[in-house]
């Protein structure tokens, strides 16, 4: 099993842990690309000097490019701040060159956080080192690794925490564990995320492309649940799709659907009879989808669609 240990600053952690939440945007002011773990491997929150120690851990996500705009309207205080302008002033004091709302920072996804209270905090590994600037990888193939590892479960024992890791006794529902636990893996088309988490993996896994139109223009874009949230339908990648936002409201109303045998786009004639119109909507019917996750495992899952379906009239 790997996991990574990010340097976490204290005004950060102080802020997210005031509430608990069901997703958090530990965001890298460069914008380089994050790839040090996989989905559904954890991450865990060292704090800087004084303190030095390891102070909470989420589920990593994933990671996405975004203007800062667009990160605080998909993750709002999520991010860290109260407002914008506080989230702007975090970026620009943590960025070596000039900021404005073109530019992009990464977003570090992480699921279902949980920070411990500080007399829980646990010492930092005996390994790290005081020129570690970002953080570190482990494995539990080391000793090292191994015993901050075994420290983590162990705490996490004394909290209601939303994180299934194997050897708890009492895992909350966010998470969901492999068929074989020993592998310490989740599936990302399992993982349950939060809004913002489900929102950023969505659109990072149709790389910022409307599933239909192919629009580029992100503040549109929206990521849908096919089987709808309120129909018991859950929030993972595998049920959603990334939509322009006049595409998402027919999707939802079902005057449009995705045929789930071979990902076509379906028009109901209903957009005729009932509005006298639907030329734009009529051009995308019968086509395949113009933007699908290069991960099978991350597209559409037929038994979503096949809900979708059912509720298609044409």
């Amino acid at each position: 099993m790997k996991y990574y240990v990010g340097v976490t600053d204290y005004n950060w952690f102080d802020f997210l842990r005031q509430e608990l939440r069901e997703d958090v945007n530990f965001w890298k002011p460069s914008g380089q690309r994050f790839a040090a773990i996989a989905p559904g491997d954890f991450f865990l929150f060292k704090l800087r000097k004084p303190h030095h120690c390891i102070a909470g851990v989420g589920q990593f996500a994933s990671q996405i490019q975004l203007r800062l705009p667009q990160a605080w309207d998909i993750f709002g205080p999520r991010n860290g701040a109260a407002t914008y302008q506080q989230f702007a002033g975090l970026i620009h004091r943590n960025r070596h060159q000039a900021l404005d709302s073109n530019s992009e920072i990464t977003c570090i996804v992480l699921n279902a956080p949980v920070f411990f209270q500080e007399a829980d905090w646990i010492p930092a590994p005996a390994d790290w080192a005081d020129g570690i600037v970002q953080g570190k990888g482990y494995s539990d193939q080391s000793s090292v690794g191994q015993n901050l590892w075994a420290a983590v479960q162990a705490t996490l024992l004394r909290y209601q925490t939303g994180l299934y890791l194997p050897g708890l006794t009492a895992p909350g529902a966010s998470l969901v564990l492999e068929d074989s636990p020993a592998r310490y893996g989740l599936a990302i088309t399992k993982m349950r995320l939060g809004q913002g988490a489900f929102r950023a993996t969505v659109t990072e896994a149709y790389e910022k492309r409307c599933a239909i139109s192919g629009e580029k223009t992100l503040p549109v874009l929206e990521a849908a649940h096919i089987q709808p949230y309120a129909d018991a339908g859950p929030s993972t990648i595998g049920n959603g799709l990334l939509l322009r936002s006049d595409l998402h409201t027919l999707f939802d109303k079902h005057y449009l659907t995705i045929n789930a045998d071979n990902l076509v786009v379906e028009v109901s004639d209903r957009i005729r009879s009932e509005f006298s119109n639907g030329k734009e909507y009529y051009r995308f019917h019968g086509k395949p989808l113009q933007t699908v996750p290069r991960n099978a495992a991350e597209r559409p899952a037929q038994q979503y669609l096949r809900y979708h379906n059912e509720g298609f009239l044409g």
